[in-house]
């Protein structure tokens, strides 16, 4: 601030200089309010990946103690371990197969809403859309294998006592 000063007085001695910022100060408090919804934004988001995947942790959850017999049945009959896994893994994923590609279409359009905010990234970016689609099907694996992995430690005695 003292170099922009000496260097104006320079010129003209009487020419008063009142209120000097820099460029930066200017950028900065002009995308202040776009950063701050964008944090909001992607706060919410984390949010809603939280929700999701612990919902859906509930539902597979949920169905394994609902199906505690008939897993007893399948690992005394002779089921392997893994079957019980990708039974369940089965049943899990097919929520995403149904909910990602809504959501997708779903994010196509709210995304328009959105187009002010971005900058350098328009708002149908491919990359985007495949990185969100993505880590959604890594979260929902991970929410139902926690499940699928504690339904195939049932002792099968213990589980046809059960009801």
């Amino acid at each position: 601030m003292k170099q922009i000063r000496t260097s104006v007085w320079s010129i003209d001695r009487n020419l008063p200089i009142a209120n000097v910022y820099t460029l930066n100060y200017f950028y900065t408090k002009s995308v202040a309010r776009v950063s701050f919804t964008m944090l909001m934004l992607g706060i919410a988001a984390g949010m809603a990946l939280v929700l999701g995947a612990i919902g859906l942790y509930g539902v597979i959850a949920y169905s394994v103690v609902q199906r505690t017999r008939e897993i007893g049945v399948r690992i005394a009959m002779g089921a392997q371990r893994n079957d019980v896994i990708r039974l369940f893994l089965r049943e899990g994923m097919s929520f995403i197969f149904i909910g990602l590609p809504i959501g997708l279409a779903v994010s196509v359009v709210v995304t328009r809403f959105l187009s002010s905010l971005l900058f350098g990234v328009r708002t149908t970016d491919p990359l985007t859309f495949a990185t969100v689609a993505v880590l959604l099907t890594i979260v929902a694996l991970a929410a139902c294998h926690i499940p699928a992995r504690r339904a195939t430690r049932i002792d099968p005695m213990v589980a046809l006592r059960c009801d």
